[in-house]
């Protein structure tokens, strides 16, 4: 069934998590609720920052963003892994899985540079902040987001034309639940070194330059703290930033333990593991890691649900 002789592959069977048709239903149930919760908080996440006024500056701005891709990156892994664990059926066209994989690295780069665009702006204004509005203004903070998408862009486009010459002449079965750069190259019949080689390089230049930006702006960020005589005021300087390190520290330790290494140490089991918890599980927590202890997006909502109720109380 998943042998094919030929180099036109029309479609891959995606082997999914696990063959127990119980454990698929727990799965299922799962990453259903994982979806759901991940819509609602991004989702709510965005539309406060657009109706609250107080929340319209570059913090913010980079936050409904981050939410937006987090939308994005669940909703193009997500819904298909719910069909396949639902239904037997475990196929995807060849167009579809190379649509995946192209959507799936051009946010996930575009998260990359976003990440180190907010550690920019953490450091100023935390490092600069009489000169904060002037430096993180409208304009460069559209210039970051615009940049942020184009790297992400070309990065991925890069990626799937250099995947797309490869040949399959042996199977399609991906032993993977979505179609991910390390077991489509697995499937190959020709030699993948070159295109391993092209793909370690972007991947590791993506992370590398992104990664040493966020390090230059918190060692920055952190030799001003350290200067700051209150402990009331260093508790509050690391505040405005704690939950941006987290999320980091999260996104990118998953990212550099599942990528950058050799193809030949991929683990289907582990691996797997590691890429639910990126593809499902951040995209989920990053509105509870910047919301949940920050005064300001709590402050947002209950302005927003009083205006709501003061037209229905003058009704």
């Amino acid at each position: 069934m998943g042998s094919r002789n030929d180099t036109n592959v029309p479609d891959f069977i995606l082997m999914g998590l696990t063959d127990s048709e119980e454990m698929q239903s727990v799965l299922f149930v799962l990453f259903l609720l994982i979806y759901l919760v991940t819509m609602l908080w991004n989702a709510g996440m965005i539309l406060i920052i657009l109706l609250d006024l107080q929340l319209h500056i570059p913090m913010y701005f980079f936050l409904s963003h981050l939410s937006f891709l987090d939308l994005c990156y669940s909703t193009v892994i997500t819904p298909k892994t719910l069909k396949n664990l639902l239904t037997s059926s475990r196929y995807i066209s060849f167009t579809s899985c190379f649509t995946q994989m192209y959507f799936f690295v051009f946010l996930c780069g575009t998260e990359c540079f976003l990440l180190s665009s907010m550690a920019y702006d953490r450091y100023v204004a935390i490092c600069n902040p009489l000169h904060y509005p002037i430096v993180m203004s409208t304009r460069l903070c559209r210039a970051l987001i615009a940049g942020s998408y184009m790297i992400g862009f070309t990065d991925s486009l890069v990626n799937v034309l250099c995947m797309n010459s490869l040949h399959f002449c042996k199977s399609n079965v991906i032993h993977h639940f979505f179609c991910d750069l390390t077991p489509i190259l697995a499937l190959s019949c020709t030699n993948t070194r070159d295109i391993e080689i092209m793909i370690f390089i972007l991947a590791g230049a993506t992370v590398v330059v992104s990664l040493f930006t966020i390090s230059v702006s918190y060692i920055y960020i952190l030799s001003t703290i350290l200067k700051i005589n209150s402990t009331s005021g260093k508790h509050k300087a690391f505040s405005t930033c704690a939950s941006h390190l987290l999320g980091v520290t999260i996104f990118y330790s998953t990212i550099i333990f599942t990528y950058l290494k050799p193809s030949k140490s991929y683990s289907l089991g582990r691996d797997q593991v590691a890429s639910v918890f990126y593809t499902m599980v951040i995209p989920m927590l990053n509105p509870f890691i910047y919301s949940l202890r920050n005064k300001e997006v709590k402050n947002a909502l209950i302005r927003v649900m009083q205006k709501r109720e003061g037209p229905r109380k003058l009704k």
